[in-house]
């Protein structure tokens, strides 16, 4: 099972350019089972807005699942889950701290295949202490749907200072990999993570690093290979 975490940036490339289509191409490159998104733009009250979750499920033939954060008069804006695997139900989870900027996952459960797989989806802040306590609730927070066989964690968590810190706070039996995907055109940090329970499960990491992916988005997708095992 191939799955992907991408932060979209609103479908505005590095170019300062928003183009929903090249988001669009770069996700049908994926060729992934699920893909995670952060910063999905939706105004579907203004008379030229885009539904970003709606046209991007469209333009790649997978199935949308929204996950807003910040909801305004004129639209919507937040994470979102992409995935061809039958969904078999989905949660929001409030993630927010204080006067910060509002925050939030998704928690879904899809059928991998008979392998009941739950998926985080997430964009944690950018305060350290800030994102100590959305990550800790986010993993704290039960199964909606009891028993499931392997929990993976996609999202953008903002860990400037590497995946160590990250692995450290995550739970016994999780593991978490990453790769350089931001910014964009010259990728320096790995600000892009995706963790797997149980860590047997991930067998590799790695960022898309097609030419496309370098301009559509200020982050490159990053992507890892599961291998599931029934319970």
């Amino acid at each position: 099972m191939i799955v992907a975490t991408y932060n979209v940036h609103r479908c505005i490339g590095s170019d300062g350019r928003h183009d929903p289509d090249r988001v669009a191409a770069v996700i049908r490159e994926l060729d992934a089972d699920v893909v995670g998104l952060q910063e999905v733009d939706a105004k579907p009250h203004l008379e030229a807005g885009l539904d970003q979750v709606v046209y991007l499920a469209e333009a790649t033939g997978l199935t949308g699942v929204a996950g807003p954060t910040l909801v305004r008069h004129y639209g919507e804006y937040g994470n979102a889950l992409l995935t061809r695997l039958p969904v078999r139900g989905a949660t929001l989870l409030d993630l927010s701290i204080g006067d910060r900027e509002p925050r939030g996952a998704i928690d879904a459960e899809v059928d991998a295949h008979g392998i009941r797989c739950r998926l985080l989806v997430t964009h944690l802040g950018l305060r350290r202490a800030e994102r100590n306590q959305q990550l800790a609730h986010l993993i704290a927070a039960p199964p909606r749907w009891p028993g499931p066989a392997l929990t993976v964690l996609l999202g953008d968590l903002n860990e400037w200072l590497g995946i160590a810190g990250l692995a450290r706070r995550l739970p016994d039996g999780f593991v978490c990999g990453t790769a350089r995907s931001f910014p964009a055109r010259t990728p320096l940090l790995r600000l892009d993570a995706i963790a797997a329970h149980p860590g047997g499960s991930l067998h590799r990491v790695w960022a898309h690093t097609t030419p496309l992916a370098r301009i559509a988005s200020d982050h490159r997708p990053v992507c890892a290979e599961l291998r599931p095992t029934a319970p």
